[in-house]
């Protein structure tokens, strides 16, 4: 919902702004450039500007709405409202709340919000909300004001060189502006958990070089199909970065193990899948590797078996779903868009054995594996393809 005649997006970052001045300006261009490139995926015609820690958007009253959305949906912004811009003056957002009231369907009970940036204007806040709710109070039919709990609110932020009206703060994903970490690179298989790891760590500033490790026979084309589909998702919130895949064959390796490890299985499975992600870290100068592994959610995935699985590797493993429930990563998937993809049925369960290790030891599982597992993660490598999603 909008107030007629909106025509500007009020952009609203978060962790952005508790940064020192030079690095907030750096993140804040960062956001203005990330936010422009989805404007222009969009097709949505709109200039982006940068002023006092705030991005505004300029669209029209016909692209507002759109504009809206894929600020919404840019990492780093936490809210953004398509608002009418009027002078910093009583009158002037006095008559912009009557003339939103009169041609909005109030239908109940409302109230009047303000905030004012700059302290040197020769009104408050409080003059803003009072004099701002007598205006809506006179156009509206039957008004009622309830300051506890509206049906709708009218806001009002008040700057130095212009004021904003609007009814609506739609939020964004929060975070920090993608590019302004390091690359990271991370393993996606297409379930559910890998997808929405991936999203959280781009949500915190990280471009992703996602790996696909293509399990011949036991996993075939509805794997492959449904990890593309989630990455294709996921590359939609990253519209200027590279998103191809590194698909990496490893049905060799899935019949070694399948054929001579027994209940470490899965374990030097994904201690296999951590060296052949290291070697793409390497080619791609990332500084880290992303999974969607929780503590306890597989028998692969205990505290135990975590800190074996991580020697693998020197450097560090990300997992931002480490001690998140199942039933909120759902949530999560299912808000991202990637829960319809993740749920298309693979193979891949077959390559668990029926009684796994839940409690290992290096020592264990280095036993149990090929000594050239680690040899055959870098021969993986040089046949690997990178493909578009």
């Amino acid at each position: 919902m909008h107030p007629p005649g909106a025509d500007t997006v009020l952009v609203r970052h978060g962790d952005v702004g508790i940064k020192s001045g030079k690095v907030q300006s750096e993140m804040e261009r960062r956001l203005r450039d990330n936010l422009a490139a989805a404007l222009d995926a969009r097709g949505v015609d709109a200039e982006v500007e940068r002023r006092w820690s705030r991005l505004l958007v300029h669209a029209d009253e016909e692209t507002v709405d759109a504009a809206t959305d894929a600020a919404a949906d840019t990492f780093g912004v936490r809210s953004a409202s398509p608002a009418v811009v009027v002078t910093p003056e009583l009158d002037a957002v006095r008559t912009a709340l009557a003339d939103a009231a009169s041609k909005l369907d109030v239908g109940g009970t409302f109230a009047v919000r303000a905030r004012r940036a700059d302290k040197d204007l020769p009104f408050t806040s409080e003059d803003v909300e009072r004099q701002g709710g007598e205006a809506v109070w006179n156009v509206v039919d039957e008004p009622a004001v309830d300051l506890d709990d509206p049906d709708l609110t009218f806001h009002v932020e008040v700057r130095e060189s212009d004021a904003f009206v609007f009814v609506e703060k739609r939020d964004g994903p929060g975070g920090l502006p993608l590019g302004s970490q390091s690359t990271v690179v991370a393993l996606v298989s297409g379930g559910i958990d890998s997808p929405v790891a991936t999203w959280e760590m781009m949500k915190r500033g990280s471009p992703v070089v996602p790996v696909y490790l293509d399990l011949g026979d036991y996993g075939g084309a509805d794997h492959e199909a449904r990890a593309m589909e989630t990455v294709r998702t996921l590359a939609a919130f990253a519209p200027n970065f590279d998103m191809r895949v590194w698909k990496v064959p490893t049905g060799d390796v899935m019949d070694l193990l399948v054929e001579e490890v027994g209940a470490a299985r899965m374990l030097a499975y994904r201690r296999f899948m951590f060296r052949v992600a290291e070697h793409v870290a390497r080619e791609v100068d990332a500084s880290g590797i992303v999974t969607g592994e929780a503590v306890g959610q597989k028998s692969s995935q205990t505290a135990s078996n975590l800190g074996v699985t991580s020697q693998a590797t020197d450097l560090p493993i990300h997992r931002p779903l480490l001690t998140m429930d199942k039933t909120a990563i759902v949530d999560r998937a299912r808000e991202i868009g990637t829960f319809t993809d993740s749920t298309i049925p693979a193979g891949c369960n077959r390559i668990a054995p029926d009684f796994p290790e839940t409690n290992a030891t290096l020592e264990i599982v280095e036993n149990a594996e090929p000594d050239d597992l680690f040899e055959r993660a870098a021969a993986a490598i040089a046949d690997a393809e990178v493909v578009s999603p």
